[in-house]
C-alpha cells in the first residue's frame, strides 16, 4: 500500500526499507505525533550474543529514540526456557537458568553502543520477561489468559503451519511460546504503557496474538510493526558468513572481522544496507550504492566504517580499516588481526600440521572442514600456497608473526609465545 506517514519515525522506516508490514498505519502514526511511545523488540537469549541478523531490529529501536519516542529492550530470560518455534524445523535444545543468565549477561553489552538508558522521558528500558513469567500459576494463566486462545487460529499462523505441513514435531513446550509472547505485550502495556510491538516478519503471528490479547484483557488499542527478514542478494540469511554467525560482541567477533563483513557486502546490497545499517543520509546512500567497478569498493569502505563505528567506536573501525589497507594493498600483515599465539607444547613431535595449525587459529571449526578448503582453494601461510593437509610446520617457521588466511576472507596472526 501506499501510505504518507507525518510521523518522523515511520517516514524514517519506510524511506530507508525498515517496514515490512504494520496492524494499522493510521492509528499508530496518529500515537507517534500525538507524544512519546514506548515501543519493545524482545531478544531471546540463546547465545551469548545477538548477531548481525538482529542489527536490523536494535536499528530500529535507535531510530525509535532519535526521533523522540521511548525503546524497551526486553530480554526473554522467561521465553527463552521453551523456545520460539517460528519457522524452525526442530525444537531448540533446552538451557539451564545459569546459561541464560549468562546469555543475557553477554547480549547486553551491545544495546549501550545504540541506544541511550537514562531517566529522560524517551530513556529506553532494560527488562526480563522473567519478572513475571516465572512466577505465573499454571491453572490461573490457563483460565484467566488461555481461555482468551483459539487452537484453530493459532494452528493457522504460517510460522505453525509450515512446520506442521512438513510433518515436523511441534511440541506442546514450543506451542505455549506464542501464547507467552502475547502476554509479555499486555504486561508491558500494562505496567510501561507500551503502545507496539516490532519485530521481523516471521514474528507476525505472535505479534498479533499480544495485541488481540491486550484488547480482550485490558479493552486497550496497541499496534505492531514488522521489519523485512533480510537475505542478501545472492540468497543467504543475513547475519551469516561462511564461517557462521557474525557476532556482535567484540569477544566472539573481533572488530576487524566484524569490519571485514561489511566490507565484502555484494555490489547490490551495498546501497540497502547503507540505508539500514548506518545514519548517513538517504541521498547519500543511494549515491553510493549507484556507484559501479571499483568505485563501488569505496562505498562498501564507508559501509564497514560507519556500521563497526556504531557498534565499537571509530577508533575501531579506523584500526580495522588500516589493517585492511596494510594486508590487502601493501602486502603487510596489520595490526588488528586476529592473533593466535602457540608454546612449545602444541608442536607435537616437534612439528605442527597445517590443519591443526587452521583450527588453533580459529580459522576453521574442524580439521575436515580444513582440509575441504585446502583442497577447494588452498590455504596460505605467509604468502606461500599450501595443497598437502599433511604438511609439518616446526617451531623456526613461526619465529616472526606470520598472516595464515584460509580463503578468502580469513585471516589470522600467528606468533610464538614469549
Amino acid at each position: 500500500m501506499t501510505y504518507h506517514p507525518k510521523s518522523d519515525f515511520m517516514a524514517t522506516m519506510m524511506a530507508r526499507g525498515f517496514l515490512a508490514d504494520c496492524t494499522d498505519y493510521q492509528g499508530l502514526d496518529d500515537a507517534l505525533v500525538a507524544g512519546v511511545v514506548p515501543a519493545y523488540i524482545g531478544f531471546d537469549a540463546t547465545a551469548k550474543s545477538l548477531h548481525v541478523g538482529s542489527l536490523i531490529q536494535i536499528m530500529m529501536l535507535r531510530w525509535l529514540q532519535k526521533t523522540g519516542h521511548k525503546p524497551i529492550t526486553l530480554m526473554g530470560g522467561g521465553t527463552t526456557k521453551v523456545g520460539d518455534p517460528s519457522f524452525r524445523a526442530d525444537e531448540r535444545p533446552l538451557l539451564t537458568n545459569e546459561q541464560i543468565d549468562d546469555n543475557i549477561a553477554g547480549i547486553q553489552k551491545v544495546f549501550a553502543a545504540y541506544i541511550s538508558y537514562d531517566d529522560s522521558p524517551t530513556g529506553a528500558l532494560m527488562l526480563n520477561n522473567a519478572e513475571w513469567l516465572d512466577d505465573l500459576k499454571y491453572l490461573d494463566f490457563l483460565r484467566d489468559i488461555g481461555r482468551h486462545f483459539s487452537v484453530n487460529r493459532m494452528l493457522s499462523f504460517e510460522s505453525v503451519k509450515s512446520r506442521l505441513d512438513r510433518e515436523q514435531s511441534l511440541s506442546f513446550l514450543e506451542f505455549n511460546y506464542m501464547i507467552l509472547q502475547a502476554y509479555d505485550f499486555l504486561e508491558l502495556n500494562r505496567r510501561y504503557g507500551c503502545l507496539f510491538q516490532m519485530g521481523g516478519s516471521d514474528q507476525w503471528g505472535n505479534i498479533v496474538n499480544g495485541i488481540d490479547l491486550t484488547r480482550r484483557v485490558l479493552d486497550h488499542q496497541i499496534f505492531g510493526l514488522t521489519s523485512p527478514l533480510l537475505t542478501t542478494s545472492d540468497g543467504k540469511k543475513m547475519g551469516k558468513s561462511q564461517d557462521g554467525a557474525v557476532w556482535l560482541n567484540a569477544d566472539m567477533c573481533a572488530p576487524y572481522e566484524f569490519w571485514q563483513f561489511w566490507r565484502n557486502t555484494t555490489d547490490a546490497d551495498t546501497g540497502r544496507f547503507l540505508k539500514l545499517y548506518t545514519e548517513l543520509p538517504i541521498e547519500e546512500c543511494e549515491r553510493l550504492g549507484a556507484l559501479e567497478g571499483a568505485e563501488i569498493n569505496e562505498a562498501k569502505v564507508i559501509l564497514a566504517n560507519e556500521v563497526t563505528t556504531l557498534l565499537h567506536g571509530a577508533e575501531a573501525a579506523a584500526a580495522a580499516h588500516a589493517t585492511a589497507r596494510e594486508v590487502f594493498e601493501k602486502g603487510g600483515v596489520g595490526d588488528d588481526l586476529p592473533t593466535v599465539t602457540l608454546g612449545m607444547a602444541d608442536f607435537a613431535g616437534g612439528a605442527i600440521s597445517i590443519v591443526q595449525l587452521l583450527v588453533k587459529a580459529g580459522l576453521v571449526k574442524s580439521g575436515k572442514e580444513a582440509k575441504r578448503l585446502m583442497q577447494e582453494n588452498g590455504a596460505r601461510l605467509d604468502d606461500e600456497p599450501l595443497t598437502d593437509a599433511g604438511l609439518m610446520i616446526e617451531p623456526t617457521a613461526l619465529s616472526r608473526p606470520i598472516k595464515l588466511s584460509a580463503g578468502k576472507k580469513r585471516h589470522a596472526l600467528v606468533r610464538l609465545a614469549d
